[in-house]
């Protein structure tokens, strides 16, 4: 059954951008041990006998190996031992995550994700409260009059950089012309924008402030059904550092918000207006993900969505290092869709077809214009979104296998992906 985790774009599931800020409310130590010394073996003696003829030393004997660890060795060995297990148990944590912690302004910690101790709710907040933000903003716009009216918005973002980095999501400061961040102590900053990423709905701030509280990131790629789920933001646009819990519902939920297909964790905590931007936090207090769109309807409840830290984490790295994407991942080739709609008298089965090859790996693999691509990964393919969407989950130098069908004949290729500013597709 093909992406049995998709749900289409349907007005019941709505980005979680307050606009309206002002609404009512309804309540709903041991001492050191004795230096240990080397014996001392027998003193040469240059004494002069009774003849006055110096005494002929005696020849020594070697000494027998001991048949006991003596306890200077004993203690080496142990500091030996330890130096070499925390060492090698650093470098298990770093290839079992798959990530290599080297994001130039990201804190991403592989030691405390692979052996950090699972925190309670409270200590969760307590850790991150500090790095989650309120964001007000001001777009101006046309009423139906002609007048330029000002409207107010309201999100949330996560500190991700000591120096003042923000993270939040682009649709709570797109078109914004002020920008406006409340730190959790009540301070606030006029905000400037860094870079942003509409595809993946990310963008990037700048306060003038440094020293910040900043998250550190987990991997989202190693969650499970029913993990923790902290939520921290500023829901309504009035109540920052509000926190609920829940777990993971859900992984890959596929979802189409703005016309742009997503893959997002599910968690039943509660996510409301003003959260989007927000942070979904793990067991270990780490951020996995930042938070998106909710679900609403009268018999909706405990549906909120996030963007896995993971497929974003080196997007982030890169608008704040460049102010923009520089590298995106990319198969190298130009696809096009075929529905049932358009394929007309082709005579062709709907699906996501080659156009055109543009890279040079897609071309050294074996791809061809005109083949049909059924799979990615083992992830079956429905559209031209759904294989972009994947593709964007990987990295520049990563190899991918393909599925495609040729002459009604299926073939697997596997291919490199590559920098998209040097080629299309």
């Amino acid at each position: 059954m093909d992406n049995e985790n998709e749900i289409k774009n349907e007005p019941n599931f709505i980005l979680v951008q307050d606009e309206e800020p002002e609404v009512e409310f309804v309540l709903h130590k041991d001492q050191q041990g004795d230096a240990l010394k080397e014996p001392e073996g027998p003193k040469e003696s240059n004494e002069l006998n009774e003849s006055n003829e110096p005494k002929k030393n005696k020849k020594r004997k070697e000494p027998k190996e001991s048949p006991y660890v003596t306890r200077k060795f004993l203690i080496l060995s142990l500091i030996v031992t330890i130096v070499l297990s925390t060492t090698l148990g650093a470098c298990i944590a770093i290839v079992a995550s798959g990530k290599t912690g080297s994001y130039k302004n990201l804190n991403y910690d592989n030691l405390s994700s692979a052996t950090g101790s699972e925190l309670t709710v409270q200590e969760i907040v307590a850790l991150n409260a500090d790095a989650v933000v309120e964001i007000l903003t001001e777009t101006t716009s046309t009423n139906m009059f002609g007048q330029s009216t000002l409207a107010q918005g309201a999100g949330s973002g996560v500190i991700v950089n000591e120096s003042g980095y923000i993270v939040t999501n682009n649709h709570v400061i797109d078109g914004a012309r002020s920008i406006q961040v409340t730190l959790h102590n009540g301070s606030e900053y006029n905000a400037s924008v860094i870079g942003t990423d509409s595809v993946n709905d990310i963008a990037v701030l700048k306060i003038a402030a440094s020293g910040l509280k900043a998250a550190t990131l987990g991997d989202s790629s190693k969650l499970a059904v029913g993990d923790l789920a902290v939520a921290i933001g500023n829901p309504l646009g009035q109540l920052g550092g509000s926190a609920t819990a829940g777990i993971i519902s859900s992984l890959e939920r596929r979802l189409t918000l703005n016309n742009t297909t997503m893959d997002l964790l599910q968690t039943d905590a509660s996510i409301n207006p003003g959260n989007s931007g927000g942070g979904l936090f793990n067991q270990k207090g780490e951020l996995i993900g930042i938070v998106v769109a909710k679900g609403t309807g009268d018999d909706v409840e405990g549906l909120g969505f996030a963007i896995p830290i993971s497929n974003i984490a080196s997007t982030i790295d890169d608008l704040i290092e460049h102010g923009t994407v520089t590298s995106k991942p990319a198969i190298g080739v130009i696809i096009y869709d075929v529905t049932s709609s358009n394929a007309g008298n082709s005579g062709l089965e709907p699906g996501v077809y080659i156009q055109e090859v543009t890279g040079a790996q897609a071309k050294q693999s074996g791809l061809k214009a005109g083949d049909r691509i059924i799979s990615i990964n083992d992830k079956k393919i429905s559209s031209s979104s759904d294989l972009i969407s994947r593709v964007r989950k990987c990295k520049i130098g990563d190899t991918v296998t393909l599925v495609i069908m040729r002459d009604g004949k299926e073939k697997t290729i596997k291919t490199v992906l590559e920098d998209s500013t040097a080629t299309q597709g």
